[in-house]
């Protein structure tokens, strides 16, 4: 026996069954997304645990001095947000991206409900927008949770102290606040970047593991882009680039010209991805169950158009700065190394209660070269050497003091103190938070690929 629909009275018409509005559609979503236990347990473990991992490394006598702003967590909550925003970017947002994003139309193809929703949705362009919308919120929710639960840690751990920049100067709490969140939020772009390619993954390959692990292969494969000695405009035109472009923010004045073109790129590649995406699913044929996805689909219409945009993106780098090199010369990293001395040098200072001197008294300079002056001063490597020249109000002989330097391909490096061992060598110092090595010792620098003057 089957039911059928009563025929319309004579001279009236059918009336059309009405769609389902997208703030509906993007209810249900949430809805569908909250009951997968990979969000249940996804959404909490951000919201807690990067506060139980500052607070437990702030209970630890040696810290994590190889992460970016490892070194300063016992002396200000700040750093602490930093070190969790560091590992986030290397793997905890592509990851997040690829659970969320990458799954959000393949989970349909799994459990073989597409053509139920079309009929109670009876729009697909509706249920595409829902569907990004839906991931969209649980990615923003993800990110704010890793946010406020590193700088709440951090702040419960170490208080509202002041930060070191990598450039050796003092941020005020209130500018390490407005620096930190700033810093969260420009990582949103690489990450919805990172959220497009997992739709073009979930559309376009379906119910193969594949779709999944889109994102978290294509941050893995940036990541390695990286770490090579690249051309900055090749560099700048990955949405990874904006992942760590963020050390920027943390110098005065800020290096922002590298961190807007990275963000700005980032986006690019999110809309681009989106609307990719979208053209993919308007392509899909529902009507016939076997037919999940295409592969050759996916590659032609999604990452092959990202493709092109990259080369297109690395051609307005390219033509809009002098970026064609590494971007890192001996001028920079003398000029760098001189600057972060002279702010670390008045730290120390106060810290030996010695009498307060000035950057201008300083007059610091750098002598660099790499090999000892058989390579080219120019470009990454752990073969830099620097010579520092200060002199003190009252002392005629002025110091010197010698940095033994490993530069990376994206700018950063890791000064190391070679002596006089009573300048920059290890030894303790009293601060207001107890005891901690000496501010010479050892410091993180960055360098701005696109500056040039």
């Amino acid at each position: 026996m089957t039911a059928t629909a009563p025929a319309p009275a004579p001279g009236r018409q059918a009336a059309a069954p009405r769609r389902v509005p997208v703030t509906r559609g993007y209810r249900f979503e949430l809805v569908k997304l909250a009951s997968q236990w990979r969000i249940r347990l996804l959404v909490p473990v951000c919201w807690i645990v990067p506060a139980l991992f500052v607070v437990a490394v702030g209970r630890q006598s040696t810290l994590p001095t190889d992460t970016l702003f490892g070194r300063w967590m016992h002396a200000t909550g700040w750093a602490g947000s930093l070190v969790v925003l560091g590992f986030s970017g290397t793997w905890a947002l592509p990851l997040l991206t690829a659970v969320v994003a990458g799954d959000v139309f393949a989970s349909e193809d799994r459990l073989g409900t597409w053509r139920h929703l079309l009929v109670a949705v009876r729009s697909p362009r509706r249920i595409f927008a829902a569907k990004a919308l839906a991931s969209l919120t649980v990615i923003v929710l993800m990110v704010a949770g890793l946010c406020a639960s590193g700088i709440a840690g951090g702040l419960i751990a170490e208080g509202n102290h002041a930060l070191v920049g990598l450039d050796g100067h003092l941020l005020t709490p209130s500018g390490a606040a407005g620096r930190v969140l700033l810093a969260w939020a420009c990582v949103l772009a690489p990450t919805l970047a990172l959220a497009a390619i997992g739709l073009i993954g979930s559309i376009g390959l379906g119910r193969s593991p594949m779709g999944l692990l889109l994102p978290a292969l294509a941050a893995l494969a940036m990541q390695l882009a990286q770490m090579l000695p690249l051309p900055v405009a090749v560099r700048t035109a990955l949405p990874g680039y904006a992942f760590i472009a963020w050390n920027g923010l943390f110098t005065s004045p800020a290096q922002l010209t590298p961190l807007i073109v990275a963000v700005a790129v980032s986006l690019a590649w999110a809309v681009a991805g989106t609307l990719l995406a979208y053209r993919l699913f308007l392509r899909r044929d529902f009507t016939n169950p076997t037919d999940d996805a295409s592969a050759r689909r996916a590659v032609t219409g999604g990452l092959v158009p990202l493709a092109v945009l990259c080369g297109v993106t690395v051609g307005a780098v390219a033509v809009a700065t002098p970026s064609t090199g590494s971007g890192i010369d001996q001028h920079k990293i003398q000029r760098s190394v001189a600057t972060a001395f002279a702010h670390l040098y008045r730290i120390q200072t106060s810290e030996l209660n010695r009498p307060a001197v000035t950057e201008a008294q300083l007059r610091v300079t750098a002598a660099c070269n790499r090999g000892g002056g058989q390579v080219s001063a120019d470009g990454p490597g752990n073969d830099w050497r620097c010579v520092v020249t200060w002199h003190l109000p009252g002392v005629e002989a002025p110091g010197q003091a010698i940095y033994q330097l490993d530069v990376t391909a994206d700018g950063r490096y890791v000064a190391d103190g070679d002596g006089p061992k009573e300048v920059n060598g290890y030894f303790l110092v009293r601060t207001h938070q107890g005891d901690a090595p000496n501010p010479l010792w050892q410091f993180d620098g960055n360098v701005d690929l696109l500056h040039t003057s």
